[in-house]
């Protein structure tokens, strides 16, 4: 059990002593809220599409808001957690969340007109988006904070597992709840698995924010863009995987579309577990240019492989390349803001991967109807050859 000792760090309360392991409490919870976001991922398609009777481009519309509304919210989260704590920031996030879920509930009430269940839908989209801006960035900073800044890197890794898996798991069992019995309780489900992550966070330890000047969300940007380009930059690869695999491998007449995303989580978590602590040991910067050197590779086999094994080895390699970009980035963005202003930094950094799954999917297929479903991936390869060299750049400015 860990120690309850305080020390003082500068502040007139005390807060405790730092862990040598991220709190696993603030884990699980961030496992268990995550669902959240992967339960309605499959379900709100088929429901808006075939119940509702709307088209793909509404689809893609009512399932992209979501983006939208976290995107626009990280300035507020980082506000939250700056100012009250990472514990505070999770579990308003979580509130939100679960809010959401009981709007998609409601969405699907006897009697209500198309229109009227799609608009309660779009606001639960809304709300939900604001609740996972709130939830992660909280969660991420909560767990920095419960190792501090010289572990941020392994924290970083084990969050980014949490919520990979949460991901994993809540897809697949969001859509079977769907299919055998019904929305209501696919969305039941995303209302009790905010709910149980909040009820963890009640009983978990928090910790207090530095004190210190809080600066402007814009003034964090400009402090930690770099960094956060180079993540943009990577997502662009995992953005290529999860739109565009079925059908590359479709159109070569591979069978095995469904284990790309396995050989990719297989690599990714892989990584994390045996070097999680790398950024941490050696430097955020230099684990970043070799990441996204192995990223680029594994894109680059993807769009030459000539076998389907070959081309399930590529995602392998991508996932080991994709899995330390996010800590070792996030060690170095960090290290550019002053203590008090660590959450804003963590809500602006994570709004860059935001961004990229916003904007990569979309610039990728206009690259697949150009040039072919291979030279996704060659895009891919590209982007983090880039990413490199920006990452470069950054090392070099800070020093």
């Amino acid at each position: 059990m860990p120690s309850l000792t305080v020390k003082t760090i500068g502040q007139a309360e005390a807060t405790p002593a730092h862990l040598a392991r991220p709190s696993i409490a603030v884990i699980a919870m961030l496992f268990c809220g995550y669902l959240a976001v992967g339960l309605p991922l499959p379900v709100i398609p088929l429901f808006v599409h075939d119940k509702l009777g709307f088209s793909n481009l509404v689809v893609g519309l009512v399932i992209g808001i979501q983006f939208l509304a976290t995107v626009l919210t990280r300035g507020y989260a980082g506000h939250v957690t700056d100012h009250h704590g990472g514990k505070r920031s999770a579990l308003q996030g979580a509130a939100f969340c679960a809010l959401g879920g009981l709007l998609y509930l409601v969405s699907a009430t006897q009697g209500l007109s198309p229109v009227v269940s799609l608009a309660i839908v779009i606001a639960g989209r809304l709300v939900a988006g604001l609740g996972e801006s709130q939830f992660v960035t909280g969660c991420v900073s909560w767990s920095i904070a419960s190792v501090g800044p010289q572990r941020a890197g392994m924290s970083m890794s084990w969050t980014g597992i949490a919520m990979f898996a949460a991901l994993a798991i809540g897809a697949p069992v969001g859509m079977s709840l769907y299919q055998q019995l019904g929305l209501q309780a696919a969305m039941t489900a995303c209302i009790a698995a905010p709910l149980l992550a909040a009820c963890i966070a009640l009983g978990a330890t928090s910790y207090v924010s530095p004190a210190g000047q809080r600066l402007p969300f814009y003034r964090v940007i400009s402090q930690i863009w770099r960094e956060g380009l180079g993540l943009m930059l990577q997502g662009v690869g995992l953005s290529g995987l999860t739109a565009f695999a079925s059908l590359y491998f479709a159109m070569r007449g591979w069978s095995d579309a469904g284990l790309v995303m396995t050989a990719f989580g297989v690599g990714f978590i892989l990584m994390r577990l045996v070097f999680g602590h790398l950024p941490d040991r050696i430097g955020g910067y230099r684990v970043a240019l070799w990441s996204l050197g192995i990223e680029a590779v594994g894109q680059a086999v993807l769009w030459a492989a000539p076998y389907e094994i070959v081309a399930l080895a590529g995602a392998f390699v991508t996932g080991l390349g994709c899995a330390l970009v996010f800590p070792a980035l996030g060690v170095e963005a960090l290290k550019r803001v002053l203590p008090a202003n660590r959450g804003s930094a963590m809500g602006a950094f994570v709004a860059f991967l935001d961004i990229a799954y916003g904007i990569a999917g979309p610039t990728a297929g206009l690259v697949a109807g150009h040039f072919g479903y291979a030279s996704v991936y060659l895009f891919g390869a590209v982007s983090a050859i880039v990413g490199a060299v920006l990452v470069l750049i950054s090392r070099r400015s800070a020093c």
